[in-house]
């Protein structure tokens, strides 16, 4: 969601890790300050799997955003492993995102669901089917595809899945005065910035 976002969420996870880089490139600071940026962790909750599970267990309809809609999704290990990985590689600054394979079309996936619980997809060509798949358009600021990385410097690590992301970041100077005019923006009510 950090990587040009399109949503409040996404623009303050992005401001967050704007502010960690401007941290960490300060060489009086002591503190090592890195970031991890996450697909969605499968059965956690708010997941996606565990949403498909209640709604085929409730006999349907499955709520599918966009039949193109594709996501990234990592084990909560995976995610875990991520986090304590990237604080023992961390030199200060960069971006940590775990290969995650292919990313999954969601379509794709409530139809394995569905099928996996023993039910069968109520389509045109199947009309016998007892889970119907609906689709219910996209919320604003989400987007079909994730992205993971901002830019394309990408290197390897030790660790085989993990990479490491140099990405553009801010001096502190110039963060500090965007943040001080959005934080007054705040204050007077000011949807202009």
């Amino acid at each position: 969601k950090a990587v040009r976002p399109s949503s409040v969420m996404g623009a303050t996870k992005r401001v967050a890790e704007l502010i960690l880089q401007a941290y960490a490139a300060n060489p009086a600071n002591k503190t090592v300050f890195t970031m991890v940026r996450f697909g969605n962790v499968l059965d956690s909750s708010g997941s996606v799997v565990r949403l498909f599970k209640k709604q085929v267990q409730r006999g349907g309809p499955v709520t599918v955003t966009d039949p193109e809609m594709t996501r990234y999704f990592m084990s909560i290990r995976e995610a875990a492993e991520l986090v304590i990985q990237a604080g023992a590689m961390a030199e200060g600054g960069e971006v940590f995102v775990l290969d995650m394979g292919e990313p999954v079309k969601i379509m794709d996936l409530a139809r394995s669901m569905i099928t996996f619980m023993g039910h069968e997809v109520q389509e045109p060509g199947n009309p016998q089917g007892d889970i119907k798949i609906e689709i219910c358009g996209l919320l604003p600021g989400e987007k079909i595809h994730e992205e993971l990385l901002i830019g394309g410097d990408v290197r390897p690590t030790l660790h085989r899945r993990i990479m490491r992301s140099i990405e553009p970041s801010q001096p502190w100077r110039e963060l500090e005065a965007k943040l001080a005019a959005l934080e007054a923006a705040c204050h007077a009510n000011d949807t202009r910035v």
